[in-house]
């Protein structure tokens, strides 16, 4: 399953790719264009644009219009109406910043490219497989936070 994101949902964008959907977040094109990206790739259109989503139902695209107020929200209609799994599992994530899947990597490939109480404090960590970002993610102080919202999404859903 494939999303195409407007400008608007870039937060959910590195939400959906973090659960491991391959997504095209798309700020800088007109809405026609958008479509026709979205036909091109057989992919789901999520569009804050009432417009927009409009334009993407009426040309056959399947387009979901999201009004909910917090990713929890938004993840659980998702899920809901896309039956997306709603955990993180790091074979299937990809990049938050870029797409690429992340790979797991050895702690000593990465002393070098990470604070020193990072390395000190962190065990397992992942890097992006695209050689122009090559980001490199771990478990940290925001994991507690990510697993919260997950769950209240899975709550919503149950």
């Amino acid at each position: 399953m494939r999303f195409i994101i407007d400008g608007m949902l870039g937060s959910l964008n590195r939400w959906l790719r973090m659960i491991g959907y391959e997504t095209d977040y798309v700020k800088d094109k007109p809405d026609n264009d958008l479509v026709d990206c979205a036909v091109q790739s057989s992919s789901i259109l999520l569009t804050a644009d009432k417009e927009l989503h409009r334009t993407a139902i009426a040309r056959g695209v399947d387009s979901y219009l999201v009004t909910e107020e917090n990713e929890a929200e938004r993840l659980a209609v998702l899920a809901r109406r896309y039956n997306l799994r709603l955990y993180i599992d790091p074979n299937l994530s990809k990049c938050p910043a870029c797409g690429c899947p992340i790979k797991e990597v050895a702690k000593s490939d990465i002393e070098l490219s990470v604070p020193s109480t990072t390395f000190k404090t962190y065990q397992s960590f992942w890097r992006c497989s695209n050689p122009t970002c090559v980001k490199i993610y771990w478990h940290g102080s925001h994991w507690r936070r990510i697993e919260q919202t997950l769950e209240l999404a899975r709550k919503i859903v149950a």
